[in-house]
């Protein structure tokens, strides 16, 4: 059993040949976000967001400021920013 994590934390999207499940018309966007310090922030963030309509993932990135989420078809910025807002953090635009 394999994972498609790799030491430095990324994601190795080759599966070597094997058979994969996607999901169609999906979104990865990447946004910057001031204010995120730690792991509490990570959490924070990931909980708002998740909890949106068409979310998918989110994964947050606390020492580079960025957050990426997936969603299925196009990301909804406005809805995004206010659930990074009510986390308490600043969403500042697209990376």
């Amino acid at each position: 059993m394999g994972s498609c994590c790799t030491p430095d934390g990324g994601c190795s999207t080759d599966s070597g040949g094997a058979a994969t499940t996607a999901v169609a018309d999906t979104t990865a966007t990447v946004y910057a976000v001031s204010g995120m310090t730690c792991g509490h922030c990570r959490t924070a963030i990931t909980t708002s967001v998740s909890a949106l309509d068409g979310v998918l993932s989110v994964d947050v990135d606390v020492a580079g400021g960025l957050v990426t989420v997936t969603t299925g078809g196009a990301p909804d910025d406005a809805a995004i920013s206010a659930a990074v807002d009510d986390a308490g953090y600043e969403l500042t635009g697209r990376a």
